[in-house]
């Protein structure tokens, strides 16, 4: 014990080194941090290239081997076109999960925006809105067009990010008490919207689905109506009998009768 006390004041040299591997890990954090920024920044220019070149083949397919005069005041329609559909792919893709409840229980990293990249793909999705112009056919200037150009980029980008990492996360950033709420959860779902259980059950399962999911996964109001609706959904009709054809309303003919001879009695000046 002796021995140990003579050795005492290595206590600072540790504390210094272990200071030392805190700034370090710190370093290497912000530096990880940074290449990933450096990375979306790189996918978004490569993603907003790919679709202005579609954009522009697909223009010159139509118009021959000419050259299209990328710097006019006014847009190609033909760029505008193709950037609505891909900005309106992108948002389909994103309600698919924010609508369908199932889906938001098992990737449930997609509707939180505490998650860095899910708010980093909000941020983009806002600002592409934004930047959107009212119609193809109406006017916008180079800066404009360049503008949204590089916002659909950027909102392609992020979703993909996003979407990947909430495939990988699922619920590994709950509690295992959460998770197996999410997981009841996730059962109790199956039986609200199956359509060969009674109303009363599926009403019950759906009061159950929302007291699980209350605190750990915020329902938009769209993502609720639609639930409620499959829970409403009235169970299939047995199919009816075949419909007897209704008689018609004309009458059938009368059939013709031959006269029939009455018998000819004899007179009193005809002999028997």
């Amino acid at each position: 014990m002796d021995q140990w006390w003579n050795y005492w004041w290595l206590i600072f040299p540790l504390f210094g080194m272990a200071g030392g591997v805190a700034k370090a890990w710190e370093r290497a954090a912000r530096r990880r941090h940074e290449r990933r920024l450096e990375t979306l920044k790189m996918k978004a220019q490569l993603k907003t290239a790919e679709i202005e070149a579609r954009a522009m083949n697909q223009q010159m397919k139509r118009r021959g081997p000419s050259i299209v005069d990328t710097t006019a005041s006014v847009a190609p329609n033909e760029l505008l076109v193709r950037l609505f559909a891909e900005h309106d792919e992108i948002t389909a893709r994103w309600l698919d999960y924010e609508l369908d409840v199932a889906k938001l229980i098992a990737f449930p990293a997609m509707s939180d925006g505490r998650q860095p990249l899910t708010a980093a793909f909000l941020r983009a999705k806002k600002n592409a809105d934004a930047l959107r112009p009212a119609s193809a056919e109406g006017k916008a200037t180079e800066h404009q067009v360049a503008e949204y150009l590089q916002a659909v980029g950027d909102y392609a980008v992020a979703f993909e990010i996003a979407e990947k990492d909430a495939r990988r996360l699922r619920d590994s950033t709950f509690t295992e008490p959460e998770r197996k709420r999410l997981d009841r959860a996730q059962q109790l779902l199956k039986v609200a919207i199956d359509e060969s259980a009674t109303q009363s059950e599926r009403n019950v399962a759906y009061k159950r689905v929302r007291e699980e999911l209350d605190g750990l996964i915020l329902l938009s109001d769209d993502a609720v109506t639609v639930l409620e609706k499959q829970v409403a959904q009235e169970i299939a009709a047995p199919i009816a009998p075949a419909a007897q054809p209704e008689p018609s309303a004309e009458p059938h003919p009368e059939p013709m009768r031959m006269p029939v001879a009455e018998p000819r009695h004899p007179t009193p000046r005809e002999g028997v």
